[in-house]
């Protein structure tokens, strides 16, 4: 018997499946997100009284109907 023969078979997801989030514009977006983060990080970097993150959808309100047009922030704070 070889490793080969212990390795189980692998079992792949569909790559259809359907998402109503945006896909990342770009690897310089990410990017961009990455240094904002980063940058309020070093200059908050004695806080710990706020939240940032990017590329996230927020469902601020609870009458927010999910079928109306409804775009996430790229960056908050």
């Amino acid at each position: 018997m070889t490793a080969l023969d212990m390795i189980p078979d692998v079992t792949y997801p569909p790559t259809d499946l359907w998402s109503d989030e945006p896909p990342l514009e770009s690897d310089l977006h990410l990017q961009q997100i990455i240094i904002l983060l980063s940058c309020l990080e070093l200059l908050w970097r004695e806080r710990s009284d706020y939240y940032a993150s990017g590329n996230l959808t927020i469902y601020y309100n609870a009458e927010q109907l999910k079928k109306r047009d409804f775009c996430g922030p790229d960056f908050f704070v």
